[in-house]
């Protein structure tokens, strides 16, 4: 296979090493150069590529702007091994042009270019681009704190087992639709998909009444009221105020006291006694928009409900 290859400089061609349509090895001498000659007087190298012209013959230099005399099927490279110039640091290089397309100037950057050493940027320009990062200390308030604590407390002490259930929401859905109107017209207030999770959990706990009893010490504490800490979302992070005896509350006087929690809750006037001692715990995560998740107990409490995403997809009823 025959390669061009670039000339080190302008010159002539002063005696061949190999003949034509040899195998060369890397590193062999194919000729030698009289570098800054022209051609007219010294014509004898000139004489002798003839020999080894199986391909067009090199064309003679012209004066004015000598190019590397290089065009043959095996043109003989310069006596020292040809370095191959390192890519630039900023850009991957260009594709090599053969040497009868190559001016001198490109030839003498290739040969500036050996034994460069590779020029890092002077800065981690990564950092430019990020901008300016700040960071702001803020302490914790007395009711943040102790809400971390028990959940930490929770984890810590607490057995826990989560299991996940789906329910059919169609009905739900469907009374909540056919009483909105009359129930907002009547009370001021829309019916929403808490009070009948939170008159169904009283009603599930009276009947289940050791998931609403407590371990204290070696006793286990029975009660015979449902009051259910209801999870709710402030500014300041996430209280849960009690609502007192469920049991006997109907859906209107649970959505009225939620309301009223809820408000007193967002406005920061909620109290700690307002979240002390509740039996059982309901957290909706589906508010924003989770499928499911793995709600912490809130001790001494011995279990919680988590509600979540409720969606619309297709599903099998009595095998349709």
């Amino acid at each position: 296979t025959s390669v061009p290859v670039p000339s080190p400089g302008s010159g002539v061609i002063k005696e061949l090493f190999v003949e034509d349509g040899t195998t060369v090895k890397a590193g062999q001498k194919l000729c030698s150069i009289d570098i800054g000659a022209t051609g007219g007087a010294s014509a004898a190298p000139a004489a002798e590529a003839p020999k080894a012209a199986a391909a067009p013959p090199p064309p003679p230099p012209p004066p004015p702007t000598p190019k590397p005399a290089a065009a043959a099927a095996a043109p003989p490279p310069p006596p020292q091994a040809i370095p191959t110039p390192p890519p630039p640091a900023a850009a991957p290089p260009p594709p090599q042009k053969p040497a009868a397309s190559m001016p001198v100037a490109a030839i003498k950057h290739a040969q500036s270019l050996e034994g460069a050493k590779v020029q890092l940027p002077p800065a981690d320009y990564t950092r430019e681009i990020i901008g300016t990062r700040t960071e702001q200390r803020v302490k914790m308030n007395r009711m943040r704190l102790r809400i971390a604590e028990r959940l930490k407390d929770a984890q810590n002490t607490n057995a826990m087992l989560t299991t996940f259930n789906e329910i059919d929401m169609s009905k739900i859905i469907e009374f909540r639709k056919e009483n909105q109107d009359s129930f907002t017209k009547k009370y001021g207030l829309k019916l929403g998909f808490m009070s009948p999770f939170i008159a169904a959990s009283a009603y599930a706990l009276k009947d289940q009444p050791v998931v609403n009893a407590v371990i204290d010490g070696g006793d286990i504490v029975y009660r015979d009221y449902v009051d259910i800490s209801v999870a709710v979302a402030t500014p300041k992070g996430l209280v849960v105020p009690v609502l007192r005896s469920v049991e006997n509350k109907n859906f209107a006087e649970i959505e009225i006291a939620l309301a009223a929690m809820g408000e007193k809750a967002r406005k920061g006037k909620i109290t700690v006694e307002d979240m002390d001692g509740g039996t059982f715990t309901i957290s909706n995560g589906g508010v924003f928009g989770s499928l499911m998740g793995t709600p912490i107990i809130n001790p001494p409490q011995s279990a919680i409900l988590g509600m979540h995403g409720v969606f619309d997809r297709p599903i099998a009823v009595k095998g349709q």
